[in-house]
């Protein structure tokens, strides 16, 4: 690990102020990633900048919706009651992920911004366009079992790790931004992860002087009948080999709103408008939701290793679906 400077802050506008100041600083609030790719002398930050003082916390519903404060501690967000009752699928997708003590300590900011699981990019010892642009992605004939079926290119075949992203890209997310001047934006969680092209090195829209303050969830029918469910090699503390977040708004037996987003599969949170449109109208029935996951790998370019996710991706869909209350 490399030397650095540690500041604690207190304000948003102090932190994108010295973030401004100092790009290749780096926010700090759980570390539980950033710490692992320092130590490992993946990334390199002269200074880390504590953000933990922030008044970045609060989960409460809003005419908007719910807002959950940023530097929100993964196990506080999805054991809350609001969270559970109104969007199950969100609880899930955070207590599904890590171990308990992880959890503890991750925010909800740093969740959405966490890094990929790759091995090529985790291991110094092979080249990375996502670490060093133009060095190669050895990922491409290599060992891919665990990347990305969708959203690749020649540059990159990373899969974006997060559960919680996922959970949020189906349920329509907004990201509250502030920056160093003090204007705040919102971005769609579906936009806000952009895919690798040329670029891979560029993970998300967010811009250096830049700061994640909160995620809103709007309140709607589907959100509150979703589902995650994760799909891994192991019962606990392993990655998604594939997962999907669903939510079904059914009226009458039959369909009038339904989200789905994949894990697992993709370069970023991967929506499925797709699927989403063929089971509006449908019967809410197991034969809908087969014929409607059908859409969920069109364009999917798998390789050697990770062809089964094409099937298990349609699968997850289904399961997931089947797993909704009645």
């Amino acid at each position: 690990m490399n030397n650095f400077t540690y500041t604690a802050l207190k304000t948003a506008k102090e932190a994108t102020g010295a973030r401004k100041a100092e790009p290749a600083a780096a926010f700090i609030a759980g570390g539980t990633n950033l710490l692992d790719l320092m130590k490992s002398n993946l990334e390199q930050h002269p200074q880390l900048l504590d953000v933990n003082q922030l008044p970045l916390k609060g989960i409460e519903m809003t005419s908007d919706g719910l807002r959950i404060g940023a530097l929100e501690r993964m196990s506080d967000v999805g054991e809350h009651p609001l969270v559970v009752q109104q969007y199950p699928a969100v609880s899930q997708s955070l207590l599904l992920s890590a171990s308990p003590q992880l959890r503890n300590m991750a925010s909800i900011g740093g969740n959405i911004l966490q890094r990929t699981r790759c091995g090529y990019f985790r291991d110094g010892a092979f080249p990375c366009n996502k670490r060093e642009p133009g060095s190669g992605c050895p990922a491409q004939t290599g060992d891919n079992r665990n990347l990305a079926i969708l959203g690749g290119s020649p540059a990159c075949i990373a899969t974006n790790a997060s559960d919680l992203a996922v959970a949020l890209a189906a349920l329509d997310a907004v990201v509250l931004l502030e920056n160093s001047k003090g204007k705040q934006r919102r971005v769609a969680l579906v936009d806000f992860h952009v895919l690798p092209g040329k670029s891979p090195q560029v993970e998300t829209v967010l811009e250096a002087d830049e700061i994640i303050t909160a995620v809103l969830l709007p309140a709607a029918a589907h959100a509150r009948k979703s589902h995650y469910l994760k799909v891994r090699d192991r019962a606990s503390y392993a990655f998604a080999l594939v997962s999907a977040a669903v939510g079904l708004d059914v009226q009458g037996g039959q369909i009038k709103a339904a989200r789905v987003a994949l894990g697992g599969v993709g370069t970023k949170p991967w929506r499925v408008p797709a699927v989403e449109k063929l089971l509006v109208g449908q019967p809410a029935t197991e034969a809908t939701f087969r014929r409607a996951a059908a859409a969920a790998v069109q364009g999917a370019h798998p390789y050697e290793h990770n062809r089964f996710k094409m099937e298990l991706a349609q699968s997850t869909i289904v399961r997931a679906l089947l797993e909704l209350p009645a």
